[in-house]
């Protein structure tokens, strides 16, 4: 049985700029806002229109296109048979205050390289979860070949930075199930929207209800980072997020071979975390 991941041991993986409450409190430093008070400004997405609209009333609307959520993708029994799963495997210490279990090829963006050895396919759980997906007409053909699982937890300070996934392995659309609790997904432009008169940051809060299923595409996927801000984490909340290949991997690329081998392994379902 894997330790309890809600049971706050301190202990951490944060390495360079990255924090969470233990690390914070160890080495006695609270994380330093900017003497300078940022500007940003806030949206709320509305899923229902596919707008993001200005928080204050004050900022013009606009579309924010590249979200699809789905409340309700699984049900109350589904979460705890899926929870009590995921914790009979090993949580390992990860950034910024989490932790993660990894069912994927290990890989090494920065030299390009992707190692099939030691990959045994995504987890027994998830079969029935990818096969809902395929009833989604955002998600047809989603083929997943990854899946992390994360562990956010208040008493840790668990967050994850604003980021855009990589795109050399990791193919158009990124799949997120929610569990445990609601949080909130800020996706982010750092440049603003200057044809829309806004120079600074621009935020978009996409509200994430417990049992939802969000899925990343376009612009959201490839224009706009995503983050989960520390206040954000209410209560203990775990994730599984799935990843499908690139072209580059995909019949008629140039490094198919590979990508078939890994979907051969992933989608046998046998999986165990690497």
């Amino acid at each position: 049985m894997a330790p309890d991941s809600s049971d706050g041991a301190a202990s951490c993986a944060c390495k360079g700029i990255r924090r969470c409450l233990i690390c914070e409190k160890l080495k006695d430093k609270g994380q330093k806002e900017a003497d300078k008070p940022k500007v940003v400004h806030h949206f709320l997405y509305d899923p229902g229109s596919g707008l993001a609209v200005c928080k204050d009333g004050e900022g013009t609307s606009f579309p924010f296109p590249g979200v699809f959520l789905q409340e309700n993708f699984i049900s109350e029994e589904e979460e705890k048979e899926l929870i009590s799963g995921i914790d009979e495997n090993v949580w390992n210490e990860s950034q910024s205050g989490r932790r993660k279990q990894d069912f994927g090829p290990k890989v090494n963006f920065k030299k390009r390289k992707v190692r099939v050895g030691g990959f045994s396919g995504l987890p027994a759980l998830s079969q029935k979860l990818v096969l809902r997906m395929h009833q989604e007409p955002s998600l047809a053909g989603f083929q997943p070949v990854e899946q992390c699982n994360l562990d956010y937890n208040p008493q840790r300070g668990s967050a994850i930075d604003p980021h855009l996934d990589d795109s050399w392995l990791w193919g158009e659309r990124l799949v997120t199930i929610n569990m445990l609790s609601d949080t909130t997904l800020t996706m982010s432009l750092d440049q603003g929207l200057p044809e829309l008169g806004l120079a600074e940051e621009v935020r978009v809060a996409v509200r994430l209800p417990r049992r939802s299923l969000v899925v990343l595409h376009g612009e959201a996927r490839h224009r706009w980072k995503h983050a989960i801000h520390r206040e954000d984490v209410h209560e203990r909340r775990v994730c599984s997020t799935y990843r499908e290949l690139s072209a580059e991997f995909l019949p008629g690329g140039q490094q198919a071979e590979v990508g078939a081998q890994l979907l051969n392994i992933a989608l046998s379902f046998k999986g165990t975390p690497i």
